[in-house]
């Protein structure tokens, strides 16, 4: 944990790295660990996030992360047939968790810096959704 101070302000933001597991422990997909970084940037974010939005739109915020996170999770789990519905829910809430971000930026509620580093964490994962999809298109069966 990695504490920033700023004049005027006792704690101005709290960045959580992610702790490499010891040896021996599975890694997790590419994916995931992307997810993860992005979650922890974000749950740092979130603790000094003005209390109007904490626990409106910055609590929406952190369930889709979650659910992102599940929905990639579940398909990685699955046999290659069962994993499209999945990659594309988590697709549709990552494009969900690009507005709300978005909304939380335009009301000033999250510093430009913090959004940036944020949205471009939250592209590649998009980016990386998408091929994902498209490979499990392209290799589908046709009927």
């Amino acid at each position: 944990m990695i504490c920033s101070y700023g004049y005027g302000n006792w704690i101005r933001a709290i960045h959580y790295e992610a702790i490499p597991p010891p040896n021996g422990f599975p890694k997790l997909l590419p994916l995931l660990e992307r997810m993860k970084s992005a979650y922890l940037l974000w749950y740092g974010y979130y603790q000094i996030l003005p209390k109007l939005h904490r626990h409106t739109l910055g609590q929406r915020i952190d369930i889709l992360f979650v659910e992102i996170i599940e929905a990639i999770a579940l398909a990685s789990f699955l046999r290659r047939e069962e994993k499209q519905p999945y990659v594309r829910l988590a697709i549709r809430k990552v494009d969900t968790l690009k507005i709300l971000l978005m909304v939380l930026w335009e009301t000033k509620s999250i510093e430009n810096t913090k959004y940036i580093a944020l949205s471009e964490k939250i592209d590649e994962i998009g980016r990386m959704l998408g091929g994902w999809s498209g490979q499990l298109v392209k290799t589908q069966p046709r009927s």
